[in-house]
């Protein structure tokens, strides 16, 4: 049974194997991504916040993802490619898994298990905006779209949870990653 984030080993984008553990002792931002997603633009917060932070001890670790209108079709490689050639991404990307459903990857099972509610702005409509586009949610704890995040403390503690259309640079974020970072 799984009982830290540091249990999961993933590939990282490039094939190379890789494990969480890994990332002990560093405040971490766990991201389903994908590249074509109006969300996408997202991936240049998650830069600028990887390069402010990096050297305190944050890492991004981006996973890509293709439940959620097929809007990451590419392969790893072509991914890697788009991500950094037009973003510049320099944060860890991994190989593309299932983020909700039955296939979903045991990472995102145990993350949204631990926090089955994300933090939302205010009247935001997202979720009603799916589902009138026929995206529902079927089971509340399910990751709702690209670019839901988790925070994750030092110590491997799954710390929050926040919406897909919460931007990287919202004060939430940035005041949960600074606290994150203090302890």
């Amino acid at each position: 049974m799984t009982t830290s984030i540091y249990d999961f080993a993933i590939p990282k984008i490039d094939g190379k194997e890789s494990s969480l553990s890994e990332y002990k002792g560093k405040v971490l931002l766990v991201v389903n991504v994908a590249s074509e997603c109006g969300l996408t633009p997202q991936y240049e917060a998650l830069e600028a916040i990887y390069e402010k932070y990096r050297d305190r001890g944050f890492e991004v670790l981006a996973f890509p993802a293709n439940e959620f209108g097929a809007q990451e079709p590419g392969t790893n490689q072509q991914i890697q490619e788009f991500c950094t050639t037009k973003f510049g991404v320099k944060f860890s990307m991994f190989q593309k898994i299932v983020v909700k459903g039955p296939e979903q990857h045991p990472l995102y099972t145990y993350l949204t298990n631990i926090k089955p509610d994300a933090i939302e702005i205010p009247n935001s409509g997202l979720e009603a905006d799916l589902v009138e586009f026929g995206f529902p949610r079927k089971v509340k704890k399910d990751i709702l779209w690209n670019f839901e995040k988790f925070l994750v403390s030092r110590q491997g503690q799954v710390v929050e949870r926040f919406a897909p259309d919460m931007t990287p640079d919202n004060p939430k974020i940035m005041n949960s990653i600074e606290a994150a970072l203090r302890s």
